[in-house]
């Protein structure tokens, strides 16, 4: 079982190994652009590289020592009476118990679909892995996850689960009732009117097909369904006037440059009338971090 354990952890390293040299690169890349030998990525590549996705965090048992070493624990540390996911999560909250935790494979789904598997740049931020573990999970739980996207997992570190492995740098989690309530209301709107208008605009990101947040398109997306508030004021205003969110276009902006900026195209549908109007904002994803180049406004199509 050791020897298991070991070529684990050896292949585990091989990995954070090949995406902190990626990480490097990029650095290096954005530091001196015009020196080719700074990095291993060339731009294009290193874009596509960042990870900004909502999904859903679930550790795994890697080998059955691993798993039988939880059983032992759980039965010195008398975790009677509780379920297997409230005594793993008790026992990882225990400081002498952390080791557990760098010996679990912790598997990020996207719509229930195991997508990548996470690895934190910084090994002290396996306490966030830890604090993302829900004792009493709910369908509402959810994670986001900002990062770099590394290589394909070798077989022998998740039990021959083969997804790509996320370097992540930020892992924040939170409950759709919290996001929601956190969100100020629009001056005049009442708690009833908003929060139903705008659980239902996150859901319908959250639910779009094929969202891994790798490409910049996906990662504008993640970014504004959590970060940015006036996209839900503008929803619950547009549905309090009889109209309904019929699509997202999401396009590069005629300002792209220098930097990688994208339009996020909002059209909402009159239900009596089939008027159409639109908003936009547009979004800088040149970077790890997108965040706001210009706030959300009403949209007129230039010829």
């Amino acid at each position: 079982m050791t020897e298991i354990r070991d070529e684990i952890h050896e292949a585990t390293d091989r990995v954070a190994g090949s995406i902190e040299q990626a990480a490097i690169a990029q650095d290096a890349d954005t530091a001196a652009p015009s020196a080719p030998e700074s990095g291993l990525l060339d731009e294009p590549l290193a874009k596509r590289n960042f990870v900004y996705a909502i999904g859903r965090i679930e550790p795994r048992f890697p080998t059955l020592a691993v798993e039988k070493e939880f059983a032992q624990l759980a039965g010195r540390e008398g975790t009677i009476g509780l379920t297997d996911q409230q005594a793993l999560s008790s026992l990882l909250r225990e400081p002498a118990n952390r080791y557990l935790a760098r010996e679990l494979c912790w598997v990020f789904t996207i719509g229930g679909l195991e997508t990548y598997l996470l690895h934190p740049r910084d090994p002290a931020d396996f306490g966030l892995l830890v604090d993302a573990l829900r004792a009493s999970p709910r369908p509402t739980d959810t994670d986001v996850v900002i990062g770099l996207l590394g290589p394909i997992a070798p077989p022998e570190v998740c039990n021959a689960l083969m997804v790509p492995i996320v370097a992540f740098d930020q892992l924040y989690s939170f409950d759709v009732d919290s996001l929601v309530k956190s969100i100020p209301r629009p001056k005049g709107m009442k708690a009833e009117q908003f929060e139903p208008s705008a659980e239902d605009l996150f859901m319908r990101f959250t639910q779009m097909t094929d969202n891994a947040g790798s490409t910049d398109e996906d990662r504008a997306l993640t970014y504004l369904s959590v970060r940015e508030p006036n996209i839900y004021h503008v929803a619950a205003e547009r549905i309090a006037a009889g109209a309904t969110l019929s699509s997202v276009e999401v396009r590069p902006s005629r300002l792209s440059g220098v930097r990688n900026i994208l339009e996020v195209i909002f059209a909402y549908t009159h239900r009596k009338t089939n008027v159409i109007e639109k908003d936009f904002v547009r979004v800088d994803v040149t970077e790890k971090f997108p965040f706001l180049h210009s706030a959300l406004k009403p949209f007129v199509e230039v010829p």
